[in-house]
This record gives structure tokens, sequence and C-alpha cells, in this order.
């Protein structure tokens, strides 16, 4: 009797996922432990905690998360059906902060994609970060003349701006704004790294100019290669002062990346690199047993 009064607390609650995990633990499986990206998904509602960023970027979770409105002043959030529009608030504070910024750089208004979902945790399709709270997606284009209308929120396609061979930005879309927005982005003391095609970091690179810049270079230092982002910038916050469960990630090695690192991204060694990641099967999906305990509490709190 007791179960079934728990059961029925959830369903009220609207947390009928949960319910059914709650359920198979009953039956003697101890399946709940196994609830994996689609419980977090599910889950349409921050949990009702003090804000915290959990665990790494990538094996993690957010309590207390605040939700982005999907228009702002300076920003327009998109794919909203994805529920991938929360994070902690020095997050919600930082893309506020960006959107204020970026018109002085040319950059009319910023397309927001992927936050993370309303306890982070791991998601059901596409990234394998976003976990914590403190990553966003900033498209590489600007928010349309005439705006955003409910269903180009959904189907607006992103523009990639590196060449189809992956070797160079395209010259009919990077432009000196693409540059300017991203190092106004970089020059944030919270934000830890920023993930940008190669190409795109190559372009960078080429194109500070150490005069104009007073041969302060080190915002680079921020900017990160990685595959894909042809489209997007990644932007990563580092770990709130106050964070005692959030895991930091690797210090980046100094100097500004441009030199023989970058060099590797192009090399028929990460060509071959490359081809392993997409024919590899993929990744085994998180489960509870896979994030720090706390996120247990996260995911199962009212």
């Amino acid at each position: 009797m007791k179960q079934e009064r728990w059961l029925q607390f959830l369903k009220s609650a609207g947390a009928i996922a949960l319910a059914a995990l709650v359920s198979v633990a009953a039956a003697g499986t101890g399946a709940a432990a196994d609830a994996g990206p689609k419980a977090w998904w599910q889950v349409t509602g921050p949990s009702l905690q003090p804000a915290a960023a959990i665990g790494a970027p990538a094996k993690g979770c957010l309590a207390g998360g605040q939700a982005l409105p999907l228009s702002g002043a300076g920003y327009e959030v998109m794919r909203p059906s994805r529920r991938r529009t929360f994070g902690h608030p020095q997050l919600i504070a930082f893309i506020t902060a960006l959107a204020a910024a970026a018109p002085a750089e040319g950059w009319p208004g910023l397309l927001v994609g992927d936050l993370a979902q309303a306890r982070g945790g791991p998601t059901p399709s596409g990234h394998r970060s976003h976990q914590s709270g403190l990553d966003v997606d900033i498209w590489l284009q600007p928010v349309p003349e005439a705006g955003i209308t409910a269903d180009e929120r959904e189907t607006l396609a992103a523009a990639s701006v590196v060449t189809a061979d992956g070797a160079r930005v395209d010259a009919r879309r990077w432009t000196v704004a693409h540059q300017r927005l991203i190092r106004t982005a970089a020059g944030f003391a919270e934000v830890d790294r920023i993930f940008v095609n190669p190409a795109i970091k190559r372009a960078l690179c080429d194109d500070s100019d150490d005069a104009n810049e007073g041969s302060q270079r080190t915002w680079l230092r921020k900017v990160r290669p990685w595959w894909g982002h042809d489209a997007h910038m990644h932007i990563r916050l580092a770990c709130p002062d106050d964070a005692d469960a959030c895991e930091a990630q690797a210090p980046i090695p100094p100097g500004d990346g441009c030199g023989a690192d970058l060099a590797w991204w192009f090399s028929a060694e990460a060509a071959e690199e490359a081809t392993k990641k997409a024919k590899a099967p993929p990744a085994r999906a998180l489960t509870l047993d896979d994030l720090p305990p706390a996120c247990r509490t996260v995911l199962l709190n009212k």
C-alpha cells in the first residue's frame, strides 16, 4: 500500500517517467539505478534545490537550474522543443551579458542553441556534454533582420562558416564580426574555453593582429579546436567559485594554441582519427550509477 501511495504521488506531480522507474525497482529489479537519458529529458522542470553544477560537463547534472527565456534583449533561443534551455544562474547571466555586448562588435543578435536540460544530465541525442549547466552553443549567424517566428525557431538551419573540405573558413560567410564575437566571448573571466572547428581556430590565429591588439593574444588560448562546431561555438564556463561538487577540466596548456597543436588538426593522423570516430559504435548510455551520487537526488527531487 505504501508503494501504491508513493506511485500516485509521483504521477500527480507530473513525473510519470520517474514513477515507472520506481515501479520497476519495487518489483525487485533495482532498475531505478539504470535510469538513462530519457528519464532526464522527461523531467521538464528544475529541481527545488540551491543552484549547483554537479560533476563534469560530460558526466554530471544541474540542481536548481534556471530557464533562459526564449526571447531577450539581443538574443533568441533556437530549438526549444529539445528542452535544453536551462543553465546554472551564472550561465544565464553570461548569455545575457554577451548578448548586450555583441551589437558593439557588429553582431546584431545572438541565436542561442542548446544549454542543458531542466536538471542537466545525459541527453537522449546529440551532446555528450552540456550536463552540468555550464555549457551553451551560440550559432555563428546573427538573428535575422526580420526576427524569428515560432516556426523558424525549430526549422531555421544553422549555416556552416567552413568550406566543404574543412581546410578553411568560407569567405562568403566568415566576417570580421565573427572574429570579434568570439574574442568578446573569450574575454569574459568566467569562460573556461570555447570549442570551434579547427578551420575557425586557424582563421582566428591568422586574422589576429598583434599590433592592433597590443600583443594581447591571450584570448586565443581559450579557443580550442574540435571536430564539428562549424556552425556554432560551444562555450563552457569554469566551475563557479562556490561549486564544491563541480569537476573542472584540466587546465588549458600555455600559449595561444596557434602552433603545432593546431597544425595537427589538418594532418593525416587527424583525418584517420576522425574516420575512426565516425565508424565507432555509439557510446553506452550513461545511467544514474555512472553519475555523481548527488545526481540521484537531483533527478528524484520534487
